[in-house]
């Protein structure tokens, strides 16, 4: 979905699929028919823009062979979808039964991280639309912050720096224009939008920036607007934005909101939990360990990394963080000209919700991911922005 932003310009709205993630290529085709070409047709649209996730075995396989990547671009516009932004952040795996602590290997100490990166950056400059102007791609925001020392950060510095170049290479080579975009997120060394900025003010490039994921800025209860207008300060660039909220609690001590709050904790997906007091920020690494333990304090409100669907909040006592979503979105592109033009709905825990918030069927799935992308299209147009045909 394509908006004209008040300035002219172009915004992209697109859902991510690593929703259902597919680790082959025949795998991404076959999600195109299944999954995102019924969303295109429940929106109404002639064209839909997805976020790809290629796992690390698909993005090679089509590095390695352009055929591959024509007969891609073919199904995407037989499908009458489109693709400006690629998520980088999960290697591979992303559908296995348990994932926690897995995503964040490789990091980008190691090697490996920086050829997936390029091999999806290649990919994505034969994906672009003719008349898109840019790509993106979001990846981890560094490495998980265990067993992350001075060795390591040395690592990861040159191997984005050579990144920067090579995707300058890359730009000259092709005409396409590719930037990533770390994507800070609590548990890492990048937690925050703050965390950011001295890593890429060191790395100084405009091809590596950050993506704001509106869930992650809301569960470490960053303040949006000053989030953003501090990344601005800093000429950051904002490379992405991630739309999508947070499970809030607002009594956290109270049992019947417990026993609601535990009915989210679950195998798969790790669900960093925060809250803040005066005297600031208390976390656990997974919601389970703040149900169990007395890391987090009861008195002040608790915030859970766990993805709600846009368009249905919880059932109470529980809330989601539609708020910050909203407040982030009108520093994003409310103002004269937008800070980012690529915006990706990201709710990947459809399948992680308790059972009786689950879609129970692939057409439940599109309908809600449809209402989703349907919030985010209202919220846009609130802020002055047309939907583009």
């Amino acid at each position: 979905m394509r908006f004209r932003h008040p300035d002219g310009s172009v915004v992209h709205l697109a859902y991510c699929t690593n929703v259902h993630p597919a680790e082959t290529l025949d795998g991404v085709l076959a999600q195109l028919g299944a999954h995102c070409e019924p969303v295109r047709r429940r929106l109404g649209v002639d064209r839909l823009g997805i976020g790809l996730w290629l796992a690390a075995d698909a993005a090679h396989a089509l590095d390695a062979d352009p055929r591959e990547v024509r007969r891609l671009r073919t199904e995407l516009d037989r499908r009458g979808l489109e693709v400006v932004t690629l998520n980088g952040f999960p290697y591979r795996g992303f559908g296995a039964e348990r994932v926690k602590y897995r995503v964040y290997a490789p990091d980008w100490a190691h090697p490996d991280r920086a050829a997936y990166t390029l091999a999806l950056a290649r990919v994505l400059t034969g994906l672009l639309p003719d008349d898109a102007a840019e790509g993106s791609i979001s990846t981890l925001p560094l490495a998980w912050r265990t067993d992350y020392d001075a060795a390591n950060a040395v690592r990861a510095h040159a191997a984005l720096t050579e990144l920067a170049g090579r995707l300058d290479d890359l730009a000259e080579a092709t005409g396409r224009s590719v930037r990533v975009a770390l994507e800070p997120e609590p548990g890492c060394v990048v937690e925050t939008t703050r965390d950011c900025i001295a890593p890429l003010t060191a790395i100084a490039h405009e091809r590596v920036g950050v993506c704001v994921d509106t869930c992650h800025l809301a569960t470490s209860f960053e303040d949006p607007r000053a989030a953003v207008g501090a990344l601005s300060r800093a000429r950051i660039p904002v490379v992405k934005a991630q739309l999508s909220a947070a499970l809030h609690a607002e009594h956290p001590s109270r049992p019947e909101v417990r026993e609601a709050l535990a009915a989210f904790a679950e195998p798969r997906f790790l669900h960093q939990t925060r809250s803040e007091t005066v005297s600031g920020l208390h976390g656990t690494d997974d919601l389970g360990e703040a149900l169990t333990g007395d890391a987090l304090p009861g008195t002040a409100p608790w915030r859970a990394h766990f993805h709600m669907p846009l368009h249905a909040a919880p059932p109470a006592p529980l809330t989601a963080t539609l708020g910050v979503l909203g407040e982030a979105l009108t520093a994003l592109v409310g103002g004269a000209q937008p800070l980012t033009r690529h915006l990706e709905v990201e709710t990947y825990t459809w399948q992680a919700l308790p059972p009786r918030l689950r879609p129970r069927d692939a057409d439940q799935l599109a309908d809600g991911i449809a209402a989703e992308l349907g919030t985010a299209r209202d919220l846009l147009t609130d802020l002055g922005l047309k939907e583009l045909p």
